[in-house]
């Protein structure tokens, strides 16, 4: 297949199996303008699935498909670029990072998005030794909340198969003081799940920050604990 037949017959099938209805209801989840047709998540796992048995295409089709189907700014095309690229992830080179670097620019608008790109894509060039945690430095500094936010949702991953959390946490350490909240959701969540491996460390960590970082990080770090031990990370009036 060629790119544009891949955007083709994304886009034929999202049209055949749009549903107003459902799209309208799907708005709520997101703070974000939300444009989409309405299918469901296992409408676009399942068209997902066949593409990839299918095989007739290969990575560099589909990272070049992206950016069109980014820029129609349509849901259900990005999420489908998104899950064909993580099923093509034997694929990945240290180029393929560099590529997924520009689209926090053109079409990741929304914290579902970002996740995906955290929780599945960006997790796998580490596992697989791609590219190492400083590659994700500048990131850090970026001028889009996505891609700040996708440092931390990307290290949880690495730190449940290496238990180590304290380099992670120093390495993105100053995002604790970032202004948006979809950082800090991302942020909390990271420490919440470092906080499982390694309370002994995690806390003290907490403690430093829990008078100066923005409270969403406080409390999804420490959503998991015993009321009582909440308390300790409440800020000081």
């Amino acid at each position: 297949m060629t790119t544009n037949e891949i955007i083709q017959e994304i886009r034929s099938y999202c049209l055949a199996n749009a549903d107003a209805e459902r799209l309208q209801k799907s708005q709520r989840f997101f703070k974000e303008e939300f444009v989409g047709y309405g299918l469901t998540a296992p409408q676009v796992y399942s068209k997902v699935k066949e593409m990839l048995k299918r095989g007739d295409f290969d990575l560099q089709t589909v990272l070049g498909a992206t950016p069109e189907l980014m820029n129609n700014r349509m849901f259900e095309e990005i999420s489908m670029a998104l899950l064909l690229l993580d099923g093509l992830w034997k694929r990945y080179t240290p180029d393929t990072f560099q590529e997924i670097e520009k689209w926090f620019s053109i079409g990741i608008y929304n914290w579902a998005h970002a996740d995906t790109m955290g929780m599945f894509i960006l997790p796998k060039f580490l596992d697989k030794k791609i590219v190492e945690m400083n590659d994700f430095s500048p990131w850090l500094n970026s001028s889009f909340k996505f891609q700040r936010r996708c440092v931390p949702v990307t290290l949880i991953k690495h730190i449940k198969k290496t238990r180590l959390v304290m380099p992670s946490i120093l390495f993105v350490e100053k995002l604790m003081t970032d202004p948006e909240r979809e950082v800090h959701q991302g942020m909390g969540w990271f420490l919440r799940e470092a906080w499982k491996i390694s309370p002994e460390e995690v806390e003290p960590f907490l403690e430093k920050w829990k008078d100066t970082a923005p409270r969403l990080i406080i409390q999804y770090a420490c959503e998991k604990m015993t009321a009582e031990n909440k308390l300790r990370f409440k800020r000081a009036k």
